[in-house]
């Protein structure tokens, strides 16, 4: 297959999401997707070996999609072949009392990636400026001062936020921490689909809950949101991807393939070079070893 293009996916202008294709298949089927996923992130692994051994920069990946995009099952895919120790996954859900008892973005600080480390957010910092844009009433529940009735949960309260987020993830990445944040584009029609095999196969059951059919009721919506906080929080330091995700295969291959070709571009990522005295004594060492 020709090489995937960075520039298909990234998000450097002003996006309309209803104008962006939600299936992709390469003119390949699944097993060809997936053998190609396989080589790639198999390249993958090697280079977050090669991150963890320079220890200079932390990698933050960043998945938000409507439910059934395919979140879990690209987690699963995509980083197979990640050392364990050096990749942590975070699943954000409906805030707990003592996340609440802090600013919004304090659950997500505490669970930042270290240098030479791969952090994967599914669901995240984004779901304050997307599911409480919706209904704003959750907002009420965060206790903020100036903040006492939905009326005031306007323009105003979410121009803030999103200026809150941007220096968020600036300070990140002027520190060391490289940010790819990717929007798993779904189409309504393949949500439905989805939502019925939860329905039809006993064994997938425990993954539907009644609230998903009243979520889905405000589809529209949710798109105005998510096309707003893409277009005002896509910036070249820390850029939104915007992947046609009714194909699962594809929509795997794609975010494996941004992330080694951008992680690529850092050609001071490398392991580092032993001391000079001891690069010289190598087959002194060796010998030691060898004559035990």
């Amino acid at each position: 297959m020709e090489r995937i293009k960075i520039s298909d996916y990234k998000i450097v202008d002003q996006v309309g999401l209803s104008e962006r294709s939600t299936y992709e298949d390469f003119d390949l089927k699944e097993k060809k997707l997936e053998k190609h996923l396989k080589k790639t992130r198999k390249k993958l692994g090697e280079l977050q070996n090669t991150l963890y051994a320079h220890d200079k920069y932390a990698v933050l990946v960043c998945l938000q999609g409507m439910d059934t995009s395919g979140k879990d099952s690209l987690i699963r895919e995509v980083f197979k072949d990640f050392n364990a120790s050096g990749v942590t996954v975070h699943s954000f859900k409906v805030p707990t009392d003592l996340e609440r008892s802090h600013d919004y973005l304090w659950r997500h600080y505490i669970a930042l990636p270290r240098r030479g480390t791969v952090g994967v957010f599914n669901r995240t910092h984004y779901e304050n400026v997307l599911v409480t844009r919706v209904h704003p009433n959750y907002i009420l529940g965060e206790q903020l001062p100036n903040v006492n009735h939905i009326d005031d949960v306007n323009e105003s309260f979410w121009n803030k936020r999103f200026e809150q987020i941007n220096a968020f993830e600036r300070t990140l990445a002027q520190n060391g921490t490289l940010i790819y944040k990717f929007f798993l584009n779904l189409s309504k029609e393949e949500q439905k689909n989805r939502l019925l095999r939860r329905l039809n196969k006993s064994e997938k059951n425990w993954k539907f809950s009644p609230g998903d059919l009243d979520e889905r009721k405000l589809w529209d919506r949710y798109m105005e949101c998510y096309e707003d906080a893409i277009n005002r929080t896509s910036k070249p330091e820390f850029p939104w991807y915007v992947v046609p995700a009714d194909n699962k295969p594809a929509a795997r291959l794609i975010v494996a393939s941004i992330l080694l070709e951008e992680l690529r571009q850092f050609k001071d990522i490398k392991e580092p070079e032993l001391e000079e005295d001891i690069k010289n004594k190598i087959s002194e060492y060796k010998q030691q070893l060898e004559n035990e």
